[in-house]
């Protein structure tokens, strides 16, 4: 993947850190953190490292805002789902739908977000924003149990934060895994037929769980 100027015109700021924040994003997937470099980022970008380390500080700041906009560009695609248009049943199930196919057409998120972990949250820590950031998925949950609990549509017990978690943690981990889960048993996670029944599998189990 390269990125490149257009012949004869100089890009704005704006897009120059664009630029090189998707091809450090491509980076940092395929070599992490450690192994990331900067070099290659610049060569890729024809940015030099000197104008990389002028927007971002260091190669952990780049890192840092590779992880902000991973996280930003998620709940920007969730508030574009209407949900409070929708039944509370249905609109849990859009948003599962959307949490499935979101992951699984972007393992470079589940897979930056793995990395980060490795790192034990270290650099999000440092992210002032990214809890506000991502306090929207909670609310737009709550607002949906809180709606189903009023209809009977809900009755267990449980905070937004739980069931993020339920809905996170299902879809994510046959991303983040799919490559030893298949070799271990012998099946193609990616396989058209086996993610329809995967998404269908999850999304009964959690509105199930919550009926």
């Amino acid at each position: 993947m390269s990125v490149t100027k257009e012949h004869g015109r100089k890009p704005d700021a704006q897009r120059t850190r664009a630029d090189i924040l998707t091809v450090a994003r491509a980076e940092f997937v395929e070599h992490g953190l450690n192994g990331a470099r900067v070099d290659a980022i610049s060569e890729r970008t024809r940015t030099t490292k000197r104008m990389i380390y002028y927007y971002f500080g260091s190669k952990e700041g780049l890192y840092s805002a590779v992880l902000q906009q991973a996280y930003s560009d998620i709940r920007a695609a969730e508030a574009t789902l209407e949900l409070d248009d929708l039944p509370p049943v249905a609109a849990l199930r859009r948003l599962i739908e959307f949490t499935f196919d979101y992951e699984d057409s972007h393992p470079d998120f589940v897979r930056l977000i793995a990395i980060e972990n490795i790192h034990q949250a270290g650099h999000l820590r440092q992210l002032p924003s990214i809890q506000h950031v991502n306090a929207d998925a909670i609310a737009i949950l709550d607002a949906i149990l809180t709606r189903g609990r009023a209809q009977g549509a809900f009755t267990r017990p449980c905070s937004a934060v739980d069931v993020h978690l339920m809905i996170s943690g299902l879809c994510f981990y046959r991303v983040s895994n799919r490559h030893t889960f298949g070799m271990i048993f012998n099946c193609d996670l990616s396989a058209p037929e086996v993610r329809k029944r995967h998404k269908a599998m999850i999304v009964e189990t959690i509105v199930g769980w919550l009926g």
